[in-house]
């Protein structure tokens, strides 16, 4: 299976929202996720290259596999 690479912060957007998170605010430059039955919200922030921690701490809080992940990519 590939590994996480950095991905551009408006591609991880449209994979969240793709699994049904939706957009609730902006705090700085980080933008706040939320879906209903999460106590967690997922944190995306506004970075050019978002690192691969961020992107698998934000899959573990949406309860998102690995390869949950690289299919919903791969479609957007």
């Amino acid at each position: 299976m590939p590994k996480i690479s950095p991905i551009h912060f408006r591609k991880l957007q449209k994979v969240f929202e793709a699994s049904g998170w939706r957009y609730v605010r902006t705090k700085g430059d980080h933008m706040i996720y939320e879906k209903i039955g999460f106590t967690r919200p997922v944190v995306i922030p506004k970075y050019k290259d978002i690192p691969p921690f961020i992107i698998s701490n934000n899959l573990r809080t949406a309860g998102l596999s690995h390869a949950d992940y690289l299919k919903l990519l791969k479609s957007k």
